[in-house]
């Protein structure tokens, strides 16, 4: 349990810096309601109405998003296997290679879709 003691003690002191922090912040905030304090804010213009479903957003905007995480992640492993690469010999550069056949294929599939036309 001694290594764990250190750990432990930071929790402890975290947990009693957020209670110490929502208590004094709820004891000393103005208390003063206002219209204009509680309505939605985008960037100082006022909000359109929603429709009642929310809205529908294209699924674009989603290919998008799944494409920089496919490709934010390919990234993040590339890095640490090209400082190392020297020692980690023929395994890890057949490992790197269909890794990096996989994100190209992923990659030419939403080419073959169309999502990366922005209309």
């Amino acid at each position: 349990m001694s290594p764990y003691l250190p750990i432990l003690g930071i929790m402890v002191l975290a947990g009693a810096f957020l209670v110490i922090s929502i208590a004094l912040s709820a004891v000393t905030g103005p208390r003063r309601w206002n219209r204009r304090k509680y309505d939605s804010y985008e960037c100082g213009i006022d909000p359109t109405p929603q429709p009642v479903g929310g809205g529908r957003f294209s699924i674009k905007f989603y290919l998008i998003a799944m494409l920089f995480i496919v490709f934010d992640i390919e990234t993040i492993f590339l890095y640490p296997w090209a400082v190392t690469f020297n020692q980690l010999g023929l395994f890890a550069l057949v490992e790197m290679v269909l890794f990096m056949v996989t994100v190209f294929i992923a990659y030419a599939y939403v080419w073959r879709r169309g999502g990366l036309e922005w209309d």
